[in-house]
């Protein structure tokens, strides 16, 4: 085996593979582009100083850019570029009120829903037939963000099926009747070195985690972004949905940088076979 193709064997190895028993269908973020990255600050080694001063923008603004991954990784990952759980997904993908006292306020309805989800491992989570997640999900999911960052937009590339968002930084006021969709309708603005962005206009067909999470199409949800140093980026979620909980909900995600690297493609449609697969099983 040659090193070249050993490389790309073992990232092809660490790829994502979404819980078996949720349901959720598998699918392949093999990273073998290896090109340093411009302007990054390292160490006398010649590694990344993750923990550098975070860079700024001309404006003066503290720049997102950036190719990001959750830091909430499991142990076998630590130290291991490019490397994805096997066999298991960060926490906060398989319950998004973890970290929150007493669970996600659920409305009475939302819990007896959720109970039923969870029950048949949330089986019909249509993240698991190759649909696209939602942020704040998709900030928890083992899979690459790209953040470009510009004075009046930033583009948020998902390597899941190749997606994109929007956040508009040019001023405009938030719709009031936006056009349902995946990813919502942002509009940000900076208070101080704090991205704060707003985002409303969902459809209600995704989960908000692996468990089975709803939402309706009436949430709102609040981002605000911190980039703590070069190598880190915290994102702090208050997401409001009066028909899904009974008050606001706030969680914090950490994003940590990975140099040297960049997207590739990752495409979910192509012959996915393991969410039909896993619903005909369970009506056995």
């Amino acid at each position: 085996m040659t090193r070249g193709f050993a490389k790309r064997f073992s990232r092809g190895v660490c790829a994502l593979a979404l819980l078996a028993g949720l349901g959720l269908a598998r699918s392949a973020a093999a990273q073998w582009v290896d090109y340093p990255t411009a302007d990054v600050p390292r160490n006398a080694d010649g590694t990344p100083n993750l923990k550098a001063p975070a860079p700024r923008t001309r404006e003066g603004t503290p720049d997102l850019s950036g190719l990001w991954f959750s830091a909430d990784l499991l142990p076998e990952c630590v130290g291991q570029k490019d490397c994805i759980p096997q066999m298991n997904l960060p926490m906060d993908q398989i319950n998004i009120g973890r970290t929150l006292e007493g669970g996600l306020p659920y409305t009475p309805v939302t819990a007896k829903l959720v109970a039923e989800r969870t029950a048949n491992g949330a089986k019909d989570d249509p993240h698991a037939y190759c649909l696209p997640p939602n942020f704040p999900r998709a900030w928890s999911l083992p899979q690459y963000v790209k953040i470009a960052q510009s004075p009046k937009l930033t583009i948020v590339l998902h390597e899941f099926n190749a997606s994109y968002r929007q956040i508009f930084t040019d001023g405009r006021k938030q719709l009031v009747d936006p056009s349902p969709s995946w990813n919502g309708y942002s509009v940000g603005h900076w208070e101080g070195d704090t991205l704060v962005v707003d985002s409303i206009g969902f459809n209600d067909r995704s989960f908000l985690d692996a468990r089975g999470t709803p939402h309706s199409s009436d949430m709102r949800v609040e981002e605000r972004f911190r980039r703590i140093d070069y190598g880190h980026l915290e994102v702090t979620v208050t997401i409001t949905d009066p028909k899904t909980f009974t008050k606001p909900i706030k969680f914090t995600e950490v994003l940590e940088m990975l140099p040297d690297t960049d997207l590739f493609e990752h495409y979910c449609l192509e012959n996915e076979k393991d969410g039909r697969a896993a619903k005909a099983n369970a009506a056995k």
